[in-house]
């Protein structure tokens, strides 16, 4: 696997300003991915949140990085006390009324070798928010 970045792609049932407004507004981010104290699609914000198996939890520490309003948001991944940095980009597609979106992570490789932190367990995270979480988020009205 070595420095293969992580990527998958889904289609939403939603346009692209709801993708948006989904993956870049704080309240609507808690209700599918974490608990965020703030987030701004701004180059420079930096946000906070902790995350991991059930017996123990890890701070993210990360920092938007790019923003192209409606199409592109990437911003670092890294946690605190471990080395390592990666960054997570997210990329939307409108389709007629429908939206494509592309996630792609990184410099996991960067990462100690802990099972953790293993490409696999991002993989499963992933697959989870982006296949699960945020297509059930998107499509329900």
């Amino acid at each position: 696997m070595g420095t293969e970045p992580f990527v998958i792609e889904r289609t939403y049932n939603a346009p692209a300003e709801k993708v948006w407004q989904a993956i870049t507004d704080r309240q609507k981010m808690e209700q599918w991915y974490f608990k965020l104290e703030d987030f701004k699609p701004e180059v420079g914000f930096e946000f906070r949140f902790s995350g991991g198996p059930d017996d123990r939890s890890y701070l993210h520490i990360c920092v938007v990085t790019e923003v192209i309003p409606g199409k592109k948001l990437t911003h670092s991944w890294r946690y605190d006390g471990y080395a390592g940095e990666s960054f997570v980009t997210w990329e939307l597609f409108p389709e007629s009324d429908k939206t494509k979106v592309k996630l792609t992570h990184t410099g996991l490789e960067t990462f100690p070798k802990e099972p953790d932190f293993a490409k696999t367990n991002f993989a499963m995270g992933w697959t989870h928010i982006v296949g699960t979480s945020l297509a059930e988020y998107l499509e329900k009205d």
